[in-house]
């Protein structure tokens, strides 16, 4: 049975992924620093899971992370969660209170505290994630350093990979979430919730199970691929500009654990047709239930240079005309040629460009549009863990995104 360390574990995103992955079949090491919300935590255990280990501690606390050290068994999974957020204060205000400096001992130094004292027991091939937020990719005011201290997880998660090749390092990001505390400020009248949603293209806020799923995936051998990468998980925000409000969506959620209806679109690579066939042929016997239609569209592995954004639009245009609602559509694409002439030199981020703006159009559909970049030499097999997760209903919040695979090998 495998074993992971989830900090921030007792309430809101933190609590959903915990009761996930003791579901999953995880041996479970809650850290929070609220007592009372992991004995709430542990009562809604489910009955069948193993019983967690529940550790209270201030992560502020950088004596109380290397005691944590002393504290716990061998690990499989790191997953980073425990964040802090203030908001209504400049950055540079002038009256500090000591909340700045508990923020980025919080946000940013217990992550690498927490690597640090867990490395000795970390099993080979574990996986470590962070939590930082869409925040850390865009400047959000008056909320002190919250966005710094984003950013800079981001970053330095990013140096933790090329540091550890023998881990797997990932960072999610999630944007708008509907969690206990969102809850409660959209209750008392402090946050509209339209105006929020309608900087989303998929339409609506996330759930907590959302991200989750999300972080239940990371924790799991099958993000190998993704080491040292960022999985935006934003509903589409963070590849949307624009000044028009987007619609709200027109369709339920639905269940995460809708069964999944995969179909291949022009893979005709050797190796990739292969494996997909096997993939595809897994859910063969789904194929007749109500479930969430899945496009693997592979036409631009076979795309000339230049032709990029072509292709982009012939599977777009291929995908939505057979797909109304509630669908995704997948695109593998070859890693961008280096030393191309300068006037196709335009076309691969064009092509990225497209993706971002179809997921913006199509998201109060519920249709969602990503890509995986496949550099060279990366085996198929080991990319399908990560296709079953972005292609399928798990990945309901997951559109815009184009994610290079391989690239921290």
């Amino acid at each position: 049975m495998p074993t992971v360390l989830l900090t921030g574990a007792a309430a809101g995103i933190g609590r959903a992924t915990a009761l996930g992955l003791a579901r999953a079949g995880w041996r479970c090491v809650l850290v929070d620093a609220d007592a009372q919300a992991l004995q709430r935590l542990e009562a809604a255990w489910p009955a069948d899971a193993e019983p967690p280990m529940s550790l209270v501690a201030d992560l502020t606390d950088a004596a109380r992370i290397e005691r944590l050290g002393h504290e716990i068994p061998p690990l499989d999974a790191l997953i980073n969660n425990a964040g802090l957020s203030v908001g209504g204060a400049e950055a540079t205000s002038g009256h500090d209170d000591g909340s700045a400096a508990r923020l980025l001992a919080l946000n940013l130094a217990a992550p690498a505290r927490m690597v640090q004292a867990c490395a000795p027991h970390l099993r080979p091939g574990a996986r470590i994630v962070n939590v930082a937020s869409g925040a850390g990719l865009r400047a959000i005011p008056w909320r002190g350093l919250y966005s710094p201290s984003k950013a800079g997880l981001i970053a330095q998660s990013r140096a933790l990979a090329q540091a550890r090749p023998d881990w797997t390092v990932t960072t999610l990001a999630p944007g708008f979430v509907r969690t206990e505390l969102v809850q409660r400020l959209i209750d008392g009248g402090r946050l509209n919730p339209a105006q929020a949603v309608s900087k989303i293209p998929m339409g609506r806020m996330a759930e907590p199970e959302d991200m989750a799923h999300a972080l239940c995936f990371l924790a799991s051998p099958g993000a190998r691929v993704l080491t040292g990468q960022l999985l935006v998980l934003d509903g589409g925000s963070s590849v949307c500009g624009g000044s028009q409000p987007l619609p709200a969506g027109a369709h339920l959620l639905l269940p995460f654990d809708a069964p999944l209806r995969p179909h291949l679109e022009s893979v005709r690579e050797p190796a990739w047709h292969a494996a997909l066939g096997v993939w595809v042929r897994a859910y063969a016997g789904h194929l007749e239930r109500a479930g969430y239609p899945a496009v693997i569209d592979a036409r631009l592995l076979e795309a000339q240079p230049g032709m990029r954004l072509d292709a982009v639009l012939d599977a777009a245009r291929c995908f939505r005309s057979s797909h109304a609602a509630l669908a995704s559509l997948t695109l593998l694409l070859p890693v961008p040629e280096p030393g191309l002439d300068w006037p196709l030199a335009g076309d691969a981020d064009a092509a990225r460009m497209l993706v971002a703006t179809l997921a913006a159009e199509w998201g109060a559909h519920g249709l969602r549009i990503n890509a995986l970049e496949l550099t060279h030499g990366l085996v198929p097999q080991a990319c399908l863990p990560l296709l079953d997760y972005v292609a399928g209903p798990r990945a309901q919040f997951l559109t815009g995104q184009v994610l290079r695979l391989g690239a921290g090998h």
